[in-house]
């Protein structure tokens, strides 16, 4: 993933790291562009071998648990049940949903480039069908720690429909395990892609409070 320097987002992007009397917050709202860059090819190969059919079928893959179950790793399911894991992607038997995948990883390590995030889990992503929830998590968010104002003084919403078309996006959210968080002891945190296929970008969006 190529990052891409967008001033009015970096402008909010620093405005959102702040303390309060209660703790401190730490954000990011990042763009990227969905150009191979660095071991993004690596990654891409790792996903592609660890939930394709072929690369499945090769390893005589005995029936695992339910598929639907959360930390199901994909290589002890058979081709079959794989098809049913509940992706917030599709199939993950479908090119396309593993590059889906790709990218918010790759998002990911991009963004933290101290961290590798290519054994994360598929269920710990999911699909936001309904912007507003979005929207309510974030604003409801920022006026409980006395920053609501910077959602008018940068027309926070507006900017970020500028940069990456809000109506033309997927979005997905990321929740994040002990294992896999980079924000150690969060008191809340949240993590949001606006993934614009047509644009192929994008745009990182993460929110999180520690003591």
């Amino acid at each position: 993933m190529k990052f891409l320097q967008v001033p009015e987002i970096e402008v909010i992007s620093n405005a959102l790291n702040f303390d309060t009397t209660d703790c401190r917050v730490f954000g990011r709202l990042e763009a990227y562009s969905c150009k191979h860059a660095g071991n993004d090819r690596k990654l891409l190969k790792f996903i592609e071998h660890k939930y394709d059919a072929n690369a499945l079928d090769a390893h005589s893959l005995s029936p695992g648990p339910e598929p639907h179950l959360p930390g199901v790793d994909a290589w002890s399911l058979s081709p079959v049940s794989r098809d049913l894991i509940v992706s917030p992607f599709g199939p993950l038997s479908q090119p396309s949903s593993r590059r889906t995948l790709f990218y918010l990883i790759a998002t990911l390590n991009a963004s933290f480039p101290d961290y590798d995030f290519r054994q994360v889990d598929v269920t710990q992503f999911n699909k936001v069908t309904n912007f507003h929830t979005v929207t309510s998590a974030i604003n409801t968010t920022l006026m409980n720690v006395g920053r609501g104002h910077l959602l008018r003084d940068y027309q926070f919403w507006d900017v970020l429909d500028g940069v990456i078309e809000l109506d033309d996006c997927d979005i997905y959210g990321y929740t994040p395990d002990l294992e896999s968080d980079p924000y150690e002891c969060s008191l809340w945190s949240y993590n949001y892609f606006f993934f614009n296929r047509k644009q192929k970008r994008i745009l990182y969006l993460s929110l999180h409070s520690v003591r």
